[in-house]
């Protein structure tokens, strides 16, 4: 499908969006109304409307949108009508967790290889979970042989650089950092900053 020309912001509450359409159908609803899709990715209903305005004309006055077709447009838009290949780069505590975690394929993405600078200490904790582990010198070769065009850093903050100029290099295009590290990539490279400590830092204010 040809790519849109959507805003980021409203790229990612699609996700959000896409995200609840799947749990509704996990309920067997046929159709959902603006306000109540809206309430479940916590948004307004006048902000979903507009959001979906990028995508085509969807939903019926008095009823709603129909769940599946809603669903499948927006896995269409976003690309995720087959499952996505990704890698995971770092294989600690943090990107061991993140292997486990089988979310991921309900999203439409596939960690399909794992990369580390020790591979005999990421060994046995990741033989279990089906997913090969790479030692990271062979990463830029393998992103080029599978095409691959999506990536998770999760190394330390001294490596987070070396990581990504190596996946900007072998072609990949969007990145999901978990590192501390501030990536710089081309303009045309999408990064997705995760900073958990930032994060607790954030609404840690707000208890004291």
């Amino acid at each position: 499908m040809e790519k849109i020309d959507i805003p980021r912001r409203t790229v990612y509450r699609l996700s959000l969006y896409q995200r609840s359409l799947q749990k509704f159908r996990e309920k067997g609803l046929a159709t959902v109304s603006s306000e109540e899709l809206a309430s479940a990715a916590g948004v307004k209903s006048t902000q979903l409307r507009k959001d979906l305005g990028h995508v085509g004309q969807f939903g019926t006055r008095g009823l709603g949108y129909g769940v599946v077709t809603l669903s499948e447009a927006l896995s269409g838009v976003l690309g995720l009508s087959v499952l996505q290949p990704v890698v995971l780069v770092g294989v600690g505590n943090l990107g061991s967790a993140l292997l486990r975690y089988s979310g991921f394929r309900r999203e439409g993405f596939e960690i399909i290889a794992a990369f580390d600078a020790d591979i005999d200490h990421t060994k046995s904790t990741t033989q279990e979970m089906g997913v090969p582990v790479i030692h990271s010198r062979e990463l830029g070769h393998y992103v080029r042989e599978h095409g691959v065009k999506m990536a998770i850093i999760a190394v330390p903050e001294s490596a987070g650089q070396n990581v990504a100029d190596t996946l900007v290099e072998s072609g990949v295009e969007a990145i999901l950092n978990f590192s501390p590290a501030v990536l710089n990539v081309p303009d045309g490279v999408m990064v997705n900053h995760v900073d958990l400590a930032a994060e607790l830092g954030s609404i840690g204010f707000f208890t004291t």
